[in-house]
């Protein structure tokens, strides 16, 4: 796994740093799967005591028992949290409502500060931030309720800033996601590249699939036997050949197509047809 932070994370790290003071509140969405492992570190030094909400996006792809362990540390830890299943087309006002109040909430110091000083402007203004393919355009549009912020199931696809006017009192700077520069623990990019917040391109899809066939294997068993019909208690490139042949993924000659496997495996982990999985233990 290579070339963790280009030049486009640099950039965007200047662009928060610039911005940051344009702004009351910041909304940073993490994946629910990884409500550790995709917090970045980087904003951590970046933000300093700007208020935060803390939002747990994909949590329809997560073990909700495990999300709501996530959601008693981080409250306990004095950190304005709360799970969103952004993915999910059942999502109502009472998620909106339920959000936006946190929101408010986390800017109440400075809105009375403003009205102290006589200054009648009420409209919070905050900055969403998150790695790569966290549901940050995903989550916009559904406050919005319109397609204003382009979306993918990809990181990388919000490019610059951008002013999103979600209500009356309520503004949002949307910008790009952005990792940092080095994992001290390898598993966590390994993580992260498995749900899909670094592109496809910088590392090599069958040794990430064999690594995720060996994390499900070993922390939840069952999974992959239950979807593929194969024996996953063997080594990871016998359980991805023996998928291969299962669904026919095959070269000349009859041997196992194992790059053809590998996106399988992934692409089936990412859109949740493995089950839910939280892969951060709390």
């Amino acid at each position: 796994m290579v070339n963790w932070f280009p030049g486009h994370m640099a950039k965007t790290k200047r662009l928060i740093s610039e911005n940051i003071k344009l702004v009351d509140v910041v909304l940073e969405l993490v994946d629910a799967r990884l409500p550790a492992s995709s917090r970045n570190p980087l904003l951590q030094e970046i933000l300093g005591a700007k208020p935060l909400v803390l939002v747990l996006n994909k949590a329809d792809l997560a073990e909700k028992e495990e999300t709501q362990k996530w959601l008693d540390f981080y409250q306990k830890e004095g950190i304005a949290v709360i799970s969103f299943n952004s993915l999910s087309k059942n999502k109502g006002e009472k998620d909106k409502k339920k959000l936006y109040n946190l929101i408010r909430a986390q800017a109440q110091e400075e809105l009375s500060r403003r009205s102290k000083k006589g200054i009648k402007n009420q409209v919070v203004r905050l900055m969403i931030l998150g790695i790569p393919n966290v549901g940050k355009s995903t989550l916009i549009n559904y406050l919005t309720g319109r397609g204003v912020a382009e979306t993918g199931n990809k990181p990388g696809v919000t490019k610059g800033k951008q002013w999103v006017r979600l209500e009356s009192e309520l503004e949002l700077l949307d910008m790009p996601g952005i990792l940092w520069p080095k994992f001290e623990d390898p598993i966590i990019g390994y993580k992260l590249a498995a749900t899909g917040a670094i592109k496809d391109e910088v590392y090599d899809f069958q040794e990430l699939s064999l690594w995720l066939l060996s994390w499900l294997r070993d922390h939840k068993p069952g999974r992959i036997a239950g979807r593929y019909q194969v024996e996953e208690q063997q080594e990871a490139v016998h359980v991805l050949e023996d998928i291969c042949r299962k669904r026919g993924l095959l070269l000349r000659g009859g041997e196992p197509d194992l790059e053809k496997g590998a996106h399988v495996v992934l692409t089936e982990f990412r859109s949740g047809k493995l089950g839910k999985v939280t892969m951060d233990v709390c």
